[in-house]
């Protein structure tokens, strides 16, 4: 079973930093691939990044490659998020979500996604 905790979000203002990490208490974790997506009001939840199970390769949205980066350690069950160079349409809750490792990592499809945290808000004030 995997429960996953999100923390790190908070009120910064733009071109501040926030680091996200989703932890895990299960002992499965690492055989997990991860994808952070976000959810601002009214719109639909969206892909940020993910990482593959053995943290070899990661994927980003457009919109945050070379602003975010995706990164685990399965020794400590966590996945962590930066974020840095935040913009005011960064605000939003961000989740974490888990996926059984596959052959094919469908990684931008929420649901794919086995395991979902409860989300922890980011706002990025302007």
């Amino acid at each position: 079973q995997v429960q996953l905790v999100e923390s790190g979000g908070g009120l910064v203002q733009a071109g501040g930093s926030l680091r996200l990490s989703c932890v895990d208490s299960g002992r499965t974790f690492r055989f997990h691939n991860v994808g952070w997506f976000r959810q601002a009001p009214g719109v639909e939840r969206e892909f940020v990044a993910a990482i593959t199970w053995n943290g070899i390769t990661t994927y980003y949205e457009d919109s945050v490659k070379g602003r975010f980066t995706i990164s685990r350690d399965n020794a400590k069950n966590t996945v962590w998020l930066q974020m840095t160079g935040l913009k005011p349409e960064d605000t939003a809750v961000y989740y974490c979500a888990a996926l059984f490792r596959t052959s094919v990592y469908f990684y931008r499809d929420s649901q794919n996604y086995e395991y979902w945290g409860q989300g922890t808000q980011v706002t990025v004030s302007s």
